[in-house]
């Protein structure tokens, strides 16, 4: 049975860091393409980060680039989003999927091509 476990999330002030942990059983992470996702209260979810198992090249959405940084550990089966500057507006429950036989990068930011998904953890940023 396929679980993707998330860890890490929490409240923290804005400009703090915090580390998200995406655990699997059950799949090899390294074989598969792995997002970021997260979502707050009333809106839709929206793609935080990504990475192809062809290329293994991060992707960022535009709201993150230069403060979140996704790695892999291929060896724990766990992907990492390192959130650093932290801000209000990246308050959301944060969710890691993953996507088997994913070719395509840039498809990678859509949720939909996702097979696999974990419970969320939250992420509070708030003075």
């Amino acid at each position: 049975q396929v679980q993707l476990v998330e860890s890490g999330g929490g409240s923290v002030q804005p400009g703090a860091s915090l580390k998200l942990s995406c655990t699997a059983s059950g799949l090899t992470l390294q074989y598969y393409g792995i997002g970021w996702f997260r979502q707050a209260p009333g809106k839709e979810r929206e793609e935080v980060s990504y990475i192809s198992s062809s290329n293994d090249i991060p992707y960022y959405a535009d709201s993150v680039k230069g403060r979140f940084t996704l790695s892999r550990d291929n060896a724990k089966n766990t992907v990492y989003l390192q959130m650093d500057s932290l801000k209000p507006e990246d308050s959301a429950v944060y969710y890691c999927a993953a996507a088997d036989k994913v070719e395509t990068p840039s498809l990678l930011k859509l949720w939909a091509m996702y097979d696999y998904w974990g419970q969320g953890t939250q992420v509070t940023v708030s003075s």
